[in-house]
């Protein structure tokens, strides 16, 4: 191959790979690279996308999606869970919950401390309690809570004596959180989870934003239960919701 052939392959390889980097990471709500931020949760690009009735949330990072993880404490009580979010302007009745509830949000989370889906095997080893360590997925209620920090936020408790409505899927735990055995995808620097949802374009006029951020398990149950305590970054920099489903 001539020197001059050789160059141009070259540059078209170049535009090419360029090309689909930028195409991978089109649309929804970019955001710069933080070197300061860990680059695991150090948001890139968040969007969601629909085909039919299934939304596709999708996050990239700045460096490799889902490679940390929470270190064990042996108990429940002050564990931490570390999540990857997307706030959405989603009716929390859509998934179950009652009206206007608070900000539905789906969290891809992972706490080895707790299994909080019991109705599914994530792991693989015919065991259904002990996958809290592994990537799964939830759609939590969440509110501002002052009892979590100043403008914190907290996943909403359920009142001692009160039912609510709950989905289906409801782990059983006294607050609105949800598992409804969505698997996410992690590959390199993106995760993705696919929902599927009851009727085509119900969430074509959603907006959302994508989060990374630290929870953990207070001491008692209602203090509240799962706090919002070390936010890491924010897509939109306010949580703004401004991104648009498809745009």
């Amino acid at each position: 191959m001539s020197r001059l052939l050789l160059i141009a392959v070259l540059a078209t390889a170049s535009i090419s790979l360029h090309a689909g980097t930028k195409n991978h990471h089109t649309g929804g709500i970019q955001s710069p690279i933080n070197k300061e931020k860990l680059a695991p949760f150090d948001i890139i690009h968040t969007k969601i996308t629909t085909e039919g009735n299934v939304a596709t949330f999708h996050m990239a990072v700045s460096g490799k999606a889902g490679a940390s993880k929470p270190t064990p404490t042996g108990q429940l009580a002050g564990s931490d869970v570390f999540s990857y979010v997307w706030p959405t302007s989603i009716d929390s009745y859509i998934v179950g919950f009652e009206k206007e509830a608070g900000i539905l949000a789906l969290a891809v989370t992972s706490h080895p401390d707790f299994d909080d889906t019991p109705l599914y095997d994530e792991s693989g080893d015919g065991n259904l309690n002990n996958d809290g360590n592994v990537w799964h997925s939830h759609w939590v209620v969440l509110q501002p809570n002052e009892e979590c920090g100043e403008g914190a936020l907290g996943v909403v408790d359920i009142p001692v004596g009160t039912k609510p409505r709950l989905p289906k899927t409801w782990p059983g735990l006294p607050i609105l959180l949800d598992s409804p055995g969505l698997s996410p995808t992690f590959n390199s620097e993106h995760v993705e989870v696919r929902v599927p949802f009851d009727e085509i374009g119900i969430v074509a006029s959603t907006t959302f934003d994508g989060v990374t951020a630290g929870l953990r398990v207070n001491q008692s149950v209602h203090a509240p239960l799962l706090c919002v305590v070390n936010v890491i970054d924010i897509a939109s920099g306010d949580l703004s919701l401004t991104g648009k489903v498809n745009q």
